[in-house]
């Protein structure tokens, strides 16, 4: 069941359904990495019956696409340096 394309579309529709109701851009690293699968196993071709065949590299290929996924929506979309406002003081003190 792992290794059929359309649950890793699936997979990826849901994550990016979840996104757009939690706006954290974490679960779209997720969303982005389950659609690579899905394309790799439905275009693959050679590749794609090599990854189908073992679940633990189906898994690892995801982990490795989302975390280079979610660094890149970090470094385009997240928080940049000097966005973020700090205080020295309190405001109760005289």
């Amino acid at each position: 069941m792992w290794a059929a394309w359309w649950v890793w579309g699936a997979a990826a529709v849901l994550l990016a359904i979840g996104e757009v109701l939690l706006p954290s851009f974490v679960l779209l690293g997720f969303a982005l990495g389950a659609a690579v699968v899905a394309a790799l196993l439905l275009f693959g071709g050679p590749l794609s019956v090599w990854l189908a065949a073992s679940l633990p590299l189906l898994l690892l290929l995801f982990a490795i696409v989302s975390l280079l996924c979610w660094l890149a929506l970090r470094r385009w979309v997240g928080v940049y340096r000097g966005q973020v406002k700090t205080f020295d003081h309190d405001i109760n003190d005289n």
